[in-house]
């Protein structure tokens, strides 16, 4: 398989050495550069599956209609946040 490049990037020379004082010991710009290519474009595909997963869900959920109403999940919430108040204000005195 042939190899591609990665278009160059213009940085201001102080961020350069800001990121090479950041370099492990015998890597490359090149490598680290391509590194954080990878890291990123993992963590978008990762987010992106993340949001297809939650609408989905979001549309199983209306389709068969078992979700737990807002005012609900609002409630308890709400319940467990003056829980950990009172927990909290016993502690304090």
């Amino acid at each position: 398989m042939k190899t591609a490049t990665i278009p160059p990037i213009r940085v201001a020379p102080e961020f350069r050495t800001e990121v090479e004082g950041v370099l492990a010991p015998g890597e490359s710009l090149s490598v680290f550069v391509e590194s954080a290519i990878r890291e990123s474009v993992a963590r978008r595909k990762n987010q992106a599956e993340f949001v297809r997963r939650g609408i989905a869900a979001i549309e199983e959920t209306q389709r068969v209609g078992n979700g737990i109403p807002t005012e609900v999940v609002i409630a308890k919430l709400e319940a467990k946040l003056l829980a950990a108040r009172q927990v909290k204000a016993q502690h304090a005195q």
